[in-house]
């Protein structure tokens, strides 16, 4: 099996691209030319690097040429611009990922690519005070979920039209080891690895949260079951209020520290309740959820408090 991913030396991508690389796999990564690929610096010498930035994937003949000639099997797009909450309702969203994730699709088609593995989210949905199955009615509140909702529709009729096969994964809020600092775990685990107190909101959200590695083997699961295709919830399917996350965090660094429970206030459109249904995921694939809360963030914990000094620039803000 040849693979592609794009976003590779992201969080999730990263994750992924260790994982299949140790499979065996043969993986090319797309990646920008001035991101810094320390997550993957490991198994690097295993992988074909494609330099081009995803929405100049049209007019980069070398990358153009390099896609064609590797002939990807599988595709994972899991690489997006804007997903941090500074750029939730950036209309930038359109220009950067839209357009670039629609001739990704085409390029890949043309390369003989067999399945199509798209990275969606949940903000695809909005507002909900229940589990959320995939057929709910799609009510985006954010830019950043408008057109992850436009990718999914788009590229599901370019799969249709070029015979590749569809997969849509609705991922909630995954975390792990290497993940973004501007994040809510990370963000409260290095604040208090540096002794700051971190602000936040009064923590009364009831969320979803998935491991990495539970989020990466679905990703691998999905991409050898032919017949898992279309849209799923991506999700562990239990939400904890962030209150007992944010104290369990603090808990494992030092019990002693403050918390800044409700130094900030809720946004208008804040998402209180987040929880996925996942029983068409579990049905589809032999997967589930295995990292329960507590052990995840033990995990994730213990690597931020060897490799703080990577997020150096974060702490001194």
């Amino acid at each position: 099996m040849r693979v592609l991913i794009t976003g590779g030396t992201g969080f999730i991508g990263s994750h992924l691209t260790r994982f299949l690389v140790n499979k065996g796999i043969s993986v090319a990564v797309l990646k920008r030319p001035k991101s810094n690929p320390w997550r993957i610096l490991d198994v690097l010498p295993s992988v074909k690097i494609i330099n081009c930035d995803l929405n100049l994937i049209k007019r980069c003949s070398p990358a153009y040429h390099d896609i064609r000639s590797f002939r990807p099997d599988v595709v994972f797009h899991l690489a997006w611009f804007g997903v941090s909450n500074l750029y939730r309702n950036d209309p930038a969203q359109i220009d950067y990922n839209l357009k670039s994730s629609l001739n990704l699709m085409r390029l890949v088609a043309e390369a003989g690519c067999n399945r199509w593995i798209g990275l969606g989210s949940q903000a695809e949905y909005g507002k909900y005070n229940r589990p959320i199955k995939e057929d709910f009615a799609t009510r985006p509140t954010t830019m950043y979920g408008a057109v992850k909702l436009c990718v999914c529709l788009l590229t599901q009729k370019l799969c249709e039209i070029n015979g590749v096969d569809f997969v849509w994964l609705r991922l909630f809020s995954a975390y792990g080891p290497a993940d973004n600092p501007n994040w809510l775990i990370p963000y409260v685990i290095l604040k208090l690895l540096s002794k700051q107190k971190p602000s936040l909101t009064l923590g009364e959200q009831q969320w979803d949260y998935i491991y990495i590695d539970d989020v990466v083997k679905a990703l691998w699961k999905v991409s050898i079951t032919p017949s898992a295709q279309g849209i799923f919830n991506l999700a562990s399917g239990k939400t904890y209020k962030i209150r007992y996350i944010v104290e369990r965090i603090r808990d494992l660094i030092d019990p002693s520290l403050p918390l800044g429970f409700g130094e900030i206030p809720y946004q208008s459109d804040q998402i209180v309740h987040l929880e996925a249904d996942i029983t068409r995921l579990t049905n589809a694939i032999s997967w589930r959820p295995l990292v329960d809360i507590d052990e995840g963030l033990k995990r994730t914990v213990e690597w931020f408090r060897k490799n703080s000094r990577r997020y150096k620039q974060f702490l001194q803000r």
